[in-house]
């Protein structure tokens, strides 16, 4: 009977730090492909859209999404999924050819006529 009561409270205590053990506040940053202050507003909004993201800052410059999240509530690959489905890359998720063609004509950052465009 001790044996199993030791079990119960060892497996209880377990249980409890594995809960606590994930982080309010995580804070990670990811490449997003884009290129422009449209494509900041979307990534930005489709990350902020994501429940449990609380801070999502993307760079035109360098591609940075830097993420304040809730570890408790969402994760890196959700995010970066709902950031596809507006139309935009990362490394982990590429978006659907529909959510690409989904972006302002100025947007498409896979295009080199593009890409050139926002480099002059």
């Amino acid at each position: 009977m001790k044996i199993l009561k030791s079990t119960v409270f060892v497996l209880a205590l377990l249980m409890t730090s594995l809960t606590f053990a994930q982080n309010k506040n995580a804070r990670t940053s990811i490449e997003v492909d884009g290129v422009c202050l449209m494509c900041k507003k979307r990534i930005e909004k489709a990350s902020l859209n994501t429940k449990g993201v609380k801070s999502a800052i993307w760079n035109v410059e360098t591609h940075e999404l830097k993420l304040i999240f809730d570890e408790r509530k969402t994760d890196i690959k959700t995010i970066t999924q709902s950031i596809a489905d507006v139309g935009h890359d990362s490394k982990e998720i590429k978006a659907t050819d529909l959510a690409y063609n989904s972006v302002h004509p100025c947007c498409k950052y896979r295009d080199e006529d593009v890409l050139e465009e926002h480099n002059d």
